[in-house]
């Protein structure tokens, strides 16, 4: 064999033992990196934001920079009858304010902060609307008026959000509504149909965590944070939001509106529940442009997610997400329940005011939250 083919023969297992020295070394490496749980810990993170950016990218591809339409956009009459508000008659209005477009000099920076004014303070101002053949109540909470302020309730009366750990289960929504004596209590956010019925995303309350996971990564978040500044943010294709700057924090979704415009994309969020995609009962919560305010909005009749977001849009939000829905919703307005739940809940949205003002804890929390304090989990009761 001559010195040229002898030559040639030896290349390729040069080039073996070169791949397999170099993969042993980058082995070794590797271990030694992951053996400190901190390090583990940020490749996991990093590896799963770029697996849902990729979500979220195929997710826009297939809908070729649109948003996601459903099959299909009904509206179907419910069947309820609501009660009839005792303080605050009813009133049908046949206006349908429009949305400001994103671009329109109304619109609002994200940091706008919208304090607490002098002025005179009011009672939380809900109505009942139609708006395209959709009927439903509108709570506005105003959040420069000084005296109204919203948290959140758990069941029983518990100082934390039931997780997969703990759990203090659910309660009949007429028991909630008496213990909070509150303007307005409405159901909150998902929580799961398993004996341990866990509250779904992270949750902040009066500047403290309720519920809290570093992996939580799904959804749309509502937060209010130091000077009354709102966001709404879609983790998987935002980003995390800081719930540590949340003096106020609910997760929920799919996300309706964002920008002023109508936005559908559930199955990038997570969501995968047909009763979620599907047509059924729903309540909503977004605010306008100006964000100085909340439209709390709880459907009387069942429809798509995309006509519960053109409604959203229609009212004049900017920002919109879903809340839970179907058998959970409920609303009472100064102690009357106007809809009942279909089952007891796990947490409700309670909105206080001048007529029912709130306890002097919340107001202090809030008080603690706009000189610099901010909630931490508590590693003794949250867990990963």
């Amino acid at each position: 064999m001559s010195k040229r083919k002898q030559s040639e023969g030896c290349r390729p297992m040069l080039r073996r033992t070169f791949l397999f020295l170099t993969g042993i070394a980058l082995v070794r490496v590797a271990a030694d990196y992951f053996a400190i749980a901190q390090n583990r810990d940020s490749f996991l993170t990093l590896a799963g934001q770029l697996w849902q950016k990729s979500l979220a990218f195929l997710s826009s591809i297939q809908s070729n920079q649109t948003p996601q339409h459903l099959p299909s956009n009904p509206v179907v009459k419910s069947g309820k009858t609501p009660q009839t508000l005792s303080r605050n008659p009813i009133v049908r209005s046949p206006e349908t304010p429009q949305p400001k477009a994103a671009n329109s000099p109304f619109v609002q920076s994200q940091t706008q902060i919208v304090r607490r004014s002098a002025k005179q303070a009011k009672p939380v101002q809900v109505s009942r609307k139609t708006v395209a053949g959709a009927s439903f109540y509108l709570t506005t909470i105003d959040l420069a008026d000084p005296e109204i302020y919203i948290t959140v309730g758990l069941a029983n009366n518990a100082d934390f959000a039931n997780t997969s750990k703990v759990t203090r289960g659910d309660e009949p929504f007429e028991n909630m509504v008496s213990r909070y004596r509150a303007a307005v209590v409405a159901n909150g956010t998902f929580f799961g149909k398993d004996e341990q019925k866990s509250v779904l995303g992270n949750m902040v309350a009066a500047g403290k965590f309720l519920k809290y996971s570093r992996w939580e990564n799904y959804g749309t978040t509502l937060g209010i944070k130091a000077g009354n500044q709102l966001e709404m943010v879609t983790a998987r294709t935002e980003g995390k939001p800081d719930w540590s700057q949340h003096w106020f924090s609910l997760t929920c979704g799919p996300r309706l509106v964002k920008g002023g415009k109508v936005w559908l994309s559930p199955l990038s969020e997570g969501f995968k529940d047909s009763n979620v995609l599907g047509v059924g009962s729903r309540t909503a919560i977004g605010f306008p442009a100006s964000r100085d305010k909340l439209f709390l909005v709880t459907f009387l009749d069942s429809l798509s997610l995309e006509a519960e977001a053109k409604v959203m849009q229609a009212i004049g939000c900017f920002e919109a997400m879903n809340l839970d829905g179907g058998a959970s919703v409920g609303l009472a307005h100064q102690g009357q329940i106007l809809l009942p739940p279909g089952r007891n809940l796990t947490n409700v949205l309670v909105v206080y005011d001048r007529e029912y003002p709130a306890p002097a804890q919340l107001k202090q929390s809030w008080e603690r939250f706009q000189k610099g304090s901010r909630p931490t989990p508590d590693k003794s009761v949250f867990f990963d």
